[in-house]
């Protein structure tokens, strides 16, 4: 199963699960699922997707009853940043280093890389179809939850007007169902350095083959040792077959600690 789950806190969030309703089909069902409504759909290889809603923050979700059977979950959300930049983008949650705003400390939710692909790509597609004055990015994996299962947020932000704005919740909503019926495997890649929205990785994954799974910029590479970097390439959905570097955004006090620890754990290195 996959689950789609928007916070009744988050004016974006809602706003998107509206869009799922309405473009897809979903519709609401008896069962209740976190204490709320919840609706159903069957895509097209006969799996099933759930629409839930939780009464708090989507970070705050780390010990919801999740169902058992739970093939991704997806969170749709309301995105922040103090740019005001109008963005659609997608990332996996987790905590390179302290837990700041929910989730486990030093612990990653596993990413599911092709599915934010297909987010991505589907984001982008949409953005031109529909002439939205949007950016469309990656971002690094950051904030809770920290799951055992694959999970991403795919976001619209990253203020109130654009919380508000319904054609681009639209195209929020079809990045999240992309990423729910996708099928394609891409080759997986771990990317390191540069800033939270990271536009060479974007612009990679957007023209080529490669997907990325988690995404550690240049602020949390003092946080990255031996354990969390493994931790990051053993909890991708995909083999992970090489670390892609954003050479120039890394300090250069870092790159020196960085390259042994990738040597350590065998991965291929790409600087771009």
């Amino acid at each position: 199963m996959i689950l789609f789950i928007a916070s009744k806190v988050d004016i974006a969030g809602l706003n998107i699960a509206g869009k799922l309703i309405e473009l897809f089909g979903f519709r609401e069902i008896g069962e209740r699922l976190f204490g709320n409504p919840s609706y159903s759909l069957t895509l097209r290889n006969l799996e099933e997707a759930r629409l839930a809603f939780v009464d708090d923050e989507p970070v705050q979700t780390q010990s919801l009853p999740y169902p058992k059977d739970l093939r991704m979950v997806i969170f749709i959300s309301r995105h922040s940043s103090r740019s005001g930049t109008p963005t659609l983008s997608v990332h996996t949650p987790g905590n390179i280093g302290d837990a700041m705003l929910g989730g486990v400390p030093r612990k990653v939710s596993i990413s599911p890389a092709s599915a934010m692909k297909a987010a991505l790509l589907e984001m982008a597609k949409a953005r031109d179809e529909m002439g939205l004055p949007y950016e469309v990015s990656y971002e690094c994996t950051h904030h809770g939850p920290s799951l055992d299962l694959p999970a991403i947020f795919v976001e619209l932000g990253s203020s109130v007007e654009q919380w508000r704005d319904s054609r681009a919740a639209e195209a929020v909503a079809r990045g999240a169902m992309a990423a729910a019926v996708n099928e394609r495997i891409y080759p997986a890649a771990l990317g390191l350095g540069g800033q939270h929205y990271n536009e060479k990785f974007t612009r990679m994954a957007l023209s080529g083959d490669v997907a990325f799974g988690h995404m550690i910029p240049k602020y949390a590479l003092p946080d990255l040792d031996e354990y969390m970097l493994r931790q990051c390439v053993s909890r991708v959905v995909e083999p992970v077959e090489k670390a892609i570097l954003d050479w120039k955004g890394i300090r250069g006090a870092d790159k020196e600690n960085l390259l042994r620890l990738l040597k350590i754990v065998g991965l291929k290195i790409e600087k771009v």
